[in-house]
């Protein structure tokens, strides 16, 4: 049986502990412990605990797009693909009892001024969602589903915008009820 890769075990583990405990009130002996590896094995794969956070987002970037394989379902129209990614982002959210939120978000608020590095990833996590949404869009608006006149860049923006904006008060009120109100602003607003 292959060694695991101890590099790929701290990712792993940092994202479930960031995501859980927050960037700042991690420590590496933490992270460490989560990834059942010894402490100094960390700065043998990682310079800092911020290059880590980098490699956390683009792990989680890449979890959250692939939350629901129907997303890349080309049998299904589009606007449903991305009702149906959003409903398991919902889900996602529910399961989790509301505890962690969004990791982008969490980090957006926790890490915006203070690391530069991971700012930066977050803010093309955040681009690359958008892109990928503006995609389905645009795709919509050739097959007639989505009204042509509309600008799929800034319908998708904000999409991403109403999202996190779901998820943090979902956190603060540890309540379901402002992402089902997004999910019906998705339907009646930004999907006719």
């Amino acid at each position: 049986m292959p060694k695991p890769n101890v590099r790929d075990q701290l990712i792993t583990a940092s994202l479930a502990t960031l995501h859980r405990k927050g960037f700042n009130a991690t420590s590496v002996q933490d992270i460490t412990d989560a990834a059942g590896v010894p402490k100094g094995s960390f700065y043998n794969h990682f310079a800092s605990k911020e290059a880590l956070g980098v490699e956390v987002v683009r792990l989680y970037s890449d979890w959250a797009a692939r939350l629901d394989a129907s997303v890349d379902d080309p049998a299904l129209p589009p606007l449903e693909r991305i009702r149906r990614g959003f409903a398991a982002k919902v889900d996602a959210n529910v399961k989790a009892e509301f505890a962690c939120g969004c990791l982008l978000g969490n980090f957006s608020t926790e890490l915006s001024a203070q690391s530069e590095p991971i700012r930066q990833e977050v803010s093309a996590s955040y681009a690359d969602w958008a892109a990928g949404l503006q995609t389905l869009l645009v795709q919509a608006q050739r097959e007639g589903a989505l009204a042509a006149d509309e600008n799929a860049a800034e319908l998708a923006q904000a999409m991403v915008d109403a999202w996190q904006g779901a998820v943090l008060r979902s956190k603060a009120e540890q309540s379901r009820a402002p992402l089902d109100r997004f999910m019906k602003t998705l339907d009646k607003r930004f999907l006719q």
